[in-house]
C-alpha cells in the first residue's frame, strides 16, 4: 500500500488499480508526463477551460479519478448529468462575436472534438495525437446535451477539420501563453492533489499578469500534504515551497492558506492560496433541480 499510496493521493486511482504496475521491489509508482507536447497542451486547455467549473462537489473539478498514461489521460467524471452540461459548456468550441484577439474568436478549446466509443467519450484535435477520455457517466448525456446546445450556439464539432478561426486562436495561444502545458498538464494529472476533506472542493488556476502562474483552492490539503504531493514526493513535480503563510495543522475553518512554489525546471513561480470558506455541498434537492434542467 505504501508504494502506491502517494500516486492514489494524486489521482484517485485504487491500489488494486495500481498493483499491476508495482515493480519486483515495491518502489514508489511515479506518474508519467504527457510524451507529446500536443497531449500536454490539450491537457492544459481543457483544464484551463474547465477551472471555471467551480465548487459543485466535494471531487475537484468534479473528477473522480485520474488515470494517467503518456499517450492519453482517461479522467473519470462525478455520475451527474448537470456536471457533464457545465462541461460541455466550458469545452466545446464555438464562435465568438468578438473580432479583436483571436484567442476570442473562438469559446471553448480551440480544435476539440469529440466521439463517442462505447461507453466513453473521447476529446481529441484532428490531425493529433492527443487523447482525453472521459467516463464514469452515460456518454449519451453527452451527446443528448450537445445536440440542446446546438440550438443556441454555432458549435464546430460537426468541423472535421481545425477552421481558420481555431487555427488562428491555437497559434495566438501556442506563441503567448510561454508554454504553460508544462506546468498545467503535470498538475492535471494530479488534480486529486489539490482536493481537501471538506464537501465542496473547487481548483481554479490561469496564468497571472506578469507571468507568474495563480493555482487557488477553496478546501484543499493540509499545507504539509499538498507541499510534498507537488513537491519532493515519489509522485511530485519538484516543485519548491519558497514562502508559506498559514495556521497549520490546518485545523481552522476559515482563514486564507499561502504558498509561493517555483517549478526548478522552468523557473516559473507558481502563488497558491486555500481560502478555506466553509461553505456546504448543495443539498440533495437543488442537486436535482440542476439535473433537471441540464436537458432544458
Amino acid at each position: 500500500m505504501a508504494a502506491t499510496e502517494d500516486r492514489r493521493r494524486s489521482t484517485g486511482e485504487s491500489h488494486q488499480a495500481l498493483y499491476a504496475l508495482l515493480g519486483d521491489h515495491d518502489q514508489p509508482i511515479t506518474i508519467p508526463a504527457a510524451r507529446h507536447a500536443e497531449q500536454a497542451r490539450l491537457e492544459t486547455a481543457v483544464f484551463l477551460n474547465v477551472c471555471k467549473l467551480g465548487g459543485l462537489s466535494s471531487h475537484p473539478l468534479s473528477i473522480v479519478r485520474v488515470r494517467p498514461e503518456e499517450d492519453r489521460l482517461t479522467l473519470q467524471l462525478l455520475d451527474e448529468p448537470y456536471i457533464i452540461r457545465c462541461w460541455i459548456d466550458f469545452l466545446l468550441p464555438r464562435i465568438s462575436s468578438d473580432s479583436g484577439d483571436p484567442r476570442n474568436r473562438i469559446c471553448g478549446v480551440a480544435g476539440l472534438r469529440y466521439r463517442r466509443e462505447g461507453s466513453t467519450l473521447v476529446l481529441y484535435r484532428p490531425r493529433t495525437l492527443a487523447r482525453i477520455v472521459l467516463t464514469g457517466f452515460n456518454s449519451r448525456w453527452w451527446e443528448r446535451i450537445t445536440d440542446l446546445i446546438k440550438q443556441d450556439y454555432q458549435l464546430l464539432q460537426d468541423q472535421p477539420h481545425w477552421t481558420p478561426d481555431e487555427r488562428a486562436a491555437y497559434a495566438a495561444t501556442v506563441a503567448s501563453a510561454r508554454e504553460p502545458e508544462q506546468l498545467f498538464s503535470p498538475l492535471f494529472r494530479r488534480i486529486r492533489a489539490t482536493a481537501g476533506p471538506g464537501p465542496v472542493n473547487s481548483t481554479d488556476a490561469w496564468q497571472a499578469v506578469g507571468g507568474s502562474f495563480r493555482l487557488e483552492a477553496t478546501d484543499g490539503p493540509p499545507c504539509p500534504d499538498l507541499i510534498h504531493l507537488l513537491g519532493d514526493g515519489p509522485t511530485g513535480l519538484g516543485w519548491r515551497g519558497e514562502h508559506k503563510m498559514c495556521t497549520c495543522l490546518c485545523d481552522h475553518t476559515h482563514g486564507t492558506r499561502n504558498i509561493d512554489f517555483r517549478d526548478p525546471a522552468t523557473g516559473r513561480e507558481v502563488q497558491y492560496s486555500n481560502g478555506r470558506w466553509g461553505r456546504t455541498a448543495d443539498d440533495r434537492h437543488a442537486l436535482d433541480e440542476l439535473n433537471e434542467t441540464a436537458f432544458v
